[in-house]
């Protein structure tokens, strides 16, 4: 069970993945495709074409975690609907919604944005 807080990005690869990938496969799809790190803490999410099959790669620390989820009954949500951008960034609560099949996670926001510092001294000030 991955435990995150709101403070770690998520972000889904917003093209299908051959579901076959390992750690390694998809370490290289992060790094060369979504231009980002790894050993910073994102989580990334990957959806195979037939959209039956989700992976989630993480660094907690120590090692890479990866999390695979199978869907028997209907597909997961398309993440890939952004024309060109190659991710689209998600909350924890967003992936989590996605992982248990909600249709709208990826294609909207469903998370209000998150607290920025100037805004919590502004409403202190007031």
């Amino acid at each position: 069970m991955l435990t995150l807080t709101r403070a770690v990005r998520v972000f889904a690869c917003a093209q299908p993945v051959d579901m076959r990938k390992g750690f390694d496969g998809l370490s290289a799809v992060v790094e060369q495709q979504l231009g980002g790190q790894l050993l910073k803490g994102d989580v990334f999410l990957f959806v195979g074409r037939c959209r039956r099959r989700a992976k989630v790669l993480y660094f907690d620390g120590t090692g890479l975690l990866l999390l695979t989820k199978r869907l028997f009954k209907g597909r997961f949500a398309r993440p890939w609907v952004q024309a060109g951008a190659p991710s689209v960034e998600l909350t924890v609560a967003e992936l989590s919604l996605f992982l248990e099949g909600c249709e709208l996670a990826g294609r909207w926001k469903l998370s209000p944005p998150a607290f920025e510092e100037k805004e919590l001294a502004v409403a202190h000030a007031a």
